[in-house]
């Protein structure tokens, strides 16, 4: 059976929580069971935050994760909040500004997702999707199409190509993760 609990993770203002919707809405249109919820600190921008998707081909009974099979953090202070309940060979995925110090068996893959934003699109607001092309190239949890669908449904007008772009972006950078 398969089965993902998913945590992204970042500072409020990252676009995680859209994040988290479009992965969840990406599940469903390949025919899984998803559910998503959301949670951030008090400052809403710049304060922790995180989106939890579970994705299973069966039931899910509990709508939280509470240990993660895949944990992504943009920022050192999310990483240091949420690193414990990853499963001890679960998938972290962080951008490469993290520093990371764990002696689990995760396996853990470092992309400069913020870095690829600012410097290669311009643009640090698409740092969210450029996440969720990494995560989907990395772990495969839902298939590329029913995750291009779902961004290009979830993205403001006029900001299709950009989003686009950002997706792709997230899985060339993906297959050039360090390990």
């Amino acid at each position: 059976m398969r089965k993902y609990e998913i945590r992204l993770s970042g500072s409020g203002g990252q676009g995680l929580l859209l994040a988290g919707i479009i992965l969840a809405e990406a599940a469903i249109e390949d025919g899984l069971n998803a559910v998503q919820t959301q949670s951030y600190g008090p400052e809403a921008r710049g304060g922790a935050s995180k989106s939890e998707v579970i994705i299973s081909e069966d039931i899910i009974d509990f709508p939280k994760v509470r240990n993660c099979d895949i944990l992504l953090s943009l920022t050192q202070k999310s990483y240091e909040q949420y690193n414990d309940n990853l499963k001890d060979d679960g998938i972290l995925i962080i951008d490469s500004s993290v520093n990371v110090n764990t002696s689990s068996n995760s396996k853990i893959f470092s992309i400069p997702m913020l870095d690829a934003a600012s410097k290669i699109l311009g643009k640090p607001m698409v740092t969210n999707i450029i996440a969720i092309g990494a995560l989907v190239a990395l772990t495969e949890a839902v298939s590329k199409e029913a995750l291009t669908r779902a961004v290009l449904k979830r993205v403001p007008k006029g900001t299709e190509e950009l989003n686009k772009k950002a997706l792709e972006l997230g899985y060339e950078i993906a297959g050039k993760a360090i390990i």
